[in-house]
C-alpha cells in the first residue's frame, strides 16, 4: 500500500518535481494544487499522470487541498509563505515537503520564530517536515558523509563553503529574473506590496546570509555538527551592479556579500561564503579532518597510528572520483521508475538495462523525492528534518545580526537533535 501525494505549486520550479513525485514505487495517488488554473490544467490532462490521478484530485488553493485525504504535501510556491504553509500543512493532519528556505523574509527574529514553530508543530501533530535542500544530496556531500560515518575523516579540523550567485545572470541562472517570475504570478504579485510595508519602510532589509542552506548544509551534515558562537563581516554593494540601488535593498539587502565565522559544536571551525555581487558564480565545499579531506573537489587520505615511528611516512593517497562513484545507490526500482518519468516514450523493458543519471542541481531531485516518499511510507523523520533544517537557517540569521554589527561575536540558538 503506497501513500497519496499533494503537489502545490506548479510553476518553473515546482513542476519539475511533478513527474518524479508521481513515478515513485510508492506512490499510489497524486494532486495538483495551483491558484493559476492553467498550470493544473496541464498536469490534470496529461495522459502520463492517468494511472496514479483522479479528477478529483484538483485543487487551486491551500485551503482546498488541506480538506483532502491525501497523506502528504509538497509545497514549492513563493518563499516568504513557505513556513505559514508548512504549518497549515501538518495541522490539517499531513506531512510536509518544503522548497528551500524554511522561510525568505528580511527580519531574522522573525524567521527564528518560524523555526521555533514549525518544529513545535512537528511535535503537536506527529507529523513530519522535510526540506528539499538540494546540495544535500550533491554527489561528493554523499561521499562525505559516507566517509564520516565510517571515521575516516579523523578529528575535524575546519571546512569552508561558500555559494556565489551574481545577480546579473551572466555566470548561470539569473535571479532578476526568478524575482520578476514570481511576483508575475496571482500570489507573487502581492509580495512587492507587503516586502515594502512590512519591511523596508521600517528598516528592515535581508542580506545573503538569510538563504544559508546551500553552503551551511553539506558541511554541517557530513560534521554532524551545529554552529556555537558566530563572527560575520558584511561588504556593502559597491556599484559594480545597480541592481542594488534599483530595488532599494529588496533583494540585495544591506550587504552584498557575506562572510561568516563560526565556531562549531565539535571544535572546529567553519568558515561561509553568501555572496551575491561576485563574478562567480557556484558552489564549493572543503572539509579538513586528521585522518581525511575533502579539498578542491578530491580525496586525501591517511592512515597514522600512535605508535608509528618518526621518520615513517604514514600511509596515505588522494582519490578524483566521478560523481556516481560518489553518490548513494537508490533502489533498482525507483530508478528504473525515474527514467521513466525523464521520458515518458520508455518502457520498464527498455530501462532495464539502462544507467540512471540523476538530474536537477546536481543529481539531487530525485534524492530528494525518494528521501521524502520513503520516510512518510515508513513513518520515520526524514534525513533533512525541522531541526536540521532550523540549524541552517540560524546560522545565516545570526550571520547577518553579527554582520549588521560590524562583526561582533553571537551565540547560534539551537534546538537540539531530532528524536530517535
Amino acid at each position: 500500500m503506497g501513500i497519496s501525494i499533494g503537489m502545490v505549486g506548479l510553476g518553473a520550479f515546482g513542476s519539475g518535481f511533478v513527474d518524479l513525485f508521481k513515478s515513485h514505487p510508492l506512490v499510489d495517488r497524486i494532486a495538483f494544487c495551483d491558484m493559476e488554473k492553467d498550470r493544473v490544467k496541464h498536469f490534470a490532462e496529461s495522459d502520463f499522470m492517468k494511472h496514479k490521478f483522479d479528477p478529483k484530485d484538483v485543487y487551486y488553493s491551500l485551503d482546498d487541498i488541506c480538506k483532502s485525504d491525501l497523506d502528504a504535501i509538497v509545497i514549492i510556491t513563493q518563499p516568504w509563505l513557505h513556513a505559514p504553509q508548512a504549518i497549515q500543512v501538518m495541522e490539517s493532519g499531513k506531512s510536509v515537503f518544503s522548497a528551500v528556505p524554511i522561510s525568505s523574509v528580511p527580519d531574522g527574529t522573525e524567521i527564528l520564530d518560524w523555526c521555533d514553530k514549525i518544529i513545535n508543530t512537528v511535535k503537536t501533530t506527529g507529523k513530519h517536515y522535510m526540506l528539499g535542500e538540494t546540495t544535500y544530496y550533491h554527489p561528493e556531500v554523499m561521499f562525505m558523509r559516507r566517509q564520516a560515518a565510517a571515521g575516516n575523516f579523523g578529528t575535524f579540523i575546519s571546512a569552508n563553503a561558500e555559494y556565489a550567485h551574481d545577480y546579473s545572470g551572466a555566470w548561470g541562472c539569473s535571479l532578476r529574473e526568478v524575482y520578476e517570475h514570481r511576483t508575475a504570478s496571482t500570489i507573487g504579485s502581492k509580495w512587492p506590496r507587503i516586502l515594502k510595508e512590512k519591511y523596508l519602510d521600517k528598516g528592515i532589509v535581508p542580506g545573503p546570509m538569510h538563504y544559508p542552506t546551500h553552503s551551511v548544509s553539506g558541511p554541517v551534515s557530513v560534521m554532524k555538527a551545529h554552529a556555537l558562537k558566530v563572527s560575520a563581516i558584511g561588504v556593502k554593494p559597491t556599484g559594480y551592479d545597480d541592481h542594488f540601488e534599483k530595488t532599494d535593498g529588496a533583494l540585495g539587502g544591506s550587504f552584498a556579500n557575506e562572510t561568516g565565522f563560526f565556531h562549531m559544536s565539535n571544535g572546529s571551525v567553519f568558515t561561509v561564503r553568501e555572496y551575491r555581487e561576485i563574478t562567480s558564480h557556484g558552489y564549493k565545499i572543503n572539509v579538513f579532518g586528521t585522518c581525511g579531506t575533502w579539498r578542491d573537489d578530491k580525496w586525501y587520505w591517511t592512515r597514522r597510528g600512535k605508535d608509528l615511528p618518526i621518520d615513517q611516512t604514514p600511509e596515505h593517497g588522494e582519490q578524483e572520483l566521478t560523481p556516481q562513484e560518489m553518490r548513494d545507490e537508490l533502489p533498482h526500482e525507483v530508478t528504473e521508475a525515474f527514467m521513466m518519468a525523464e521520458d515518458h516514450s520508455l518502457s520498464a523493458e527498455d530501462v532495464k538495462n539502462m544507467d540512471f543519471t540523476p538530474k536537477g542541481h546536481g543529481g539531487s531531485h530525485p534524492y530528494l523525492v525518494h528521501e521524502f516518499v520513503s520516510a512518510i511510507a515508513e513513518n520515520r523523520i526524514p534525513a533533512i528534518n525541522a531541526w536540521e533544517a532550523s540549524r541552517y537557517m540560524a546560522m545565516g540569521v545570526m550571520a547577518h545580526k553579527s554582520a549588521l554589527k560590524d562583526g561582533e561575536m553571537l551565540d547560534v540558538p539551537d534546538w537540539g537533535n531530532a528524536p530517535e
